[in-house]
């Protein structure tokens, strides 16, 4: 993946966030620091607001109060084409056309850059190739989508969201119906996604791998962040207790110490 200078691309500020819908506040006071090239994992119990915040970052929830802004241009203020240049969402369970084939899935990437003025270019071509190459897809390109195992078709969204070559990518649970190596592969990716200069802020309801591969862990509940900062200092178990009202040992993985979160069991704690 070729390498984006991290001064030129812009980092991602969110500051007094307030969203929801009527007479029912989701997303309350949220403030977030997002420098370029890294991972944040926004993690949380199920209803907790993680997923309104995405969307009011991507342009897709409009809030009640306070400020999103990329490289100091707030979101909100742009018109949707000029936003869609800054950001872009993977969502949870994205669609695609029936019968689309993974080279037509990622040129959907490149629609925002596309106007009366300006049409499929040979930038368009290279950025498309480039996504392909990325993520492993290339030898897709020709396949239809709905033909590929769940590892390959998320491989293939990952692509036309790195496509649309946006400086901050959302991703909503990008690992959520993968098994354990296809969802290792994938948060691999985002690594080298981050690597490449690009901020990357993905939900994440699996706790342990959030905190593997997040360089910032946000913690919400309520609507409101209770907690955030590296992983290895931001999980504990009091944290635990207080997302999931569960009883957990957190441990240190053998390696890089990341947090792994063992729940207690009643059970065997009865056993000799």
């Amino acid at each position: 993946m070729t390498d984006t200078p991290r001064a030129t691309v812009p980092g991602l500020e969110v500051s007094a966030l307030h969203a929801g819908y009527p007479g029912r506040p989701v997303v309350e006071e949220v403030d977030l620091t997002v420098p370029a090239g890294q991972v944040v994992a926004i993690v949380g119990p199920n209803g907790c607001g993680k997923s309104t915040l995405l969307r009011t970052v991507a342009r897709l929830h409009r809030p009640d109060a306070g400020t999103v802004r990329i490289g100091g241009e707030d979101v909100w203020e742009l018109s949707r084409r000029r936003a869609a240049h800054r950001v872009a969402l993977l969502p949870q369970s994205p669609r695609a056309p029936e019968a689309v084939t993974v080279a037509g899935l990622v040129r959907y990437g490149r629609h925002p850059q596309q106007g009366l003025l300006r049409q499929w270019s040979r930038e368009d071509e290279d950025a498309v190739r480039d996504a392909l190459a990325a993520t492993g897809t290339t030898e897709l390109a020709a396949e239809r989508l709905d033909r590929l195992s769940g590892g390959q078709r998320q491989r293939c969204w990952l692509a036309m969201v790195l496509a649309q070559h946006t400086p901050v990518i959302l991703l909503d649970e990008p690992t959520s119906a993968l098994d354990l190596g296809h969802a290792v592969e994938v948060l691999e990716l985002v690594r080298e996604v981050a690597a490449a200069g690009r901020t990357v802020v993905m939900v994440q309801h699996d706790l342990v791998a959030a905190a593997r591969y997040a360089d910032l862990l946000v913690a919400m509940k309520d609507g409101r962040v209770v907690a955030q900062g590296q992983p290895h200092e931001t999980v504990d178990e009091a944290l635990v207790k207080e997302l999931y009202g569960l009883d957990a040992d957190v441990l240190r993985a053998p390696g890089d110490a990341a947090p792994v979160v063992v729940p207690r069991s009643g059970r065997l704690a009865e056993l000799p």
